[in-house]
């Protein structure tokens, strides 16, 4: 079993959420709306949440969360 979580910090947005389209709502749900913007094209989660002034470890957490329900 793989305990690695399948997305990161360093990962960068447009790429997770192209990946991983049921990330959108956790996105949203932190009210991170900019998603399909052209910063999420080259920033990374992290970058982007700490420009928003946010922690990203929880939304990682969901992030990866809504990814193990799949399965």
């Amino acid at each position: 079993m793989n305990t690695s979580p399948l997305i990161t910090g360093d990962m960068i947005i447009f790429e997770v959420v192209s990946k991983y389209p049921e990330t959108m709502e956790v996105f949203f749900d932190y009210g991170i709306h900019c998603v399909g913007c052209g910063m999420a094209m080259h920033e990374t989660i992290e970058e982007g949440l700490k420009g928003h002034g946010m922690d990203p470890a929880d939304i990682l957490a969901d992030l990866n969360w809504i990814l193990e329900q799949k399965d």
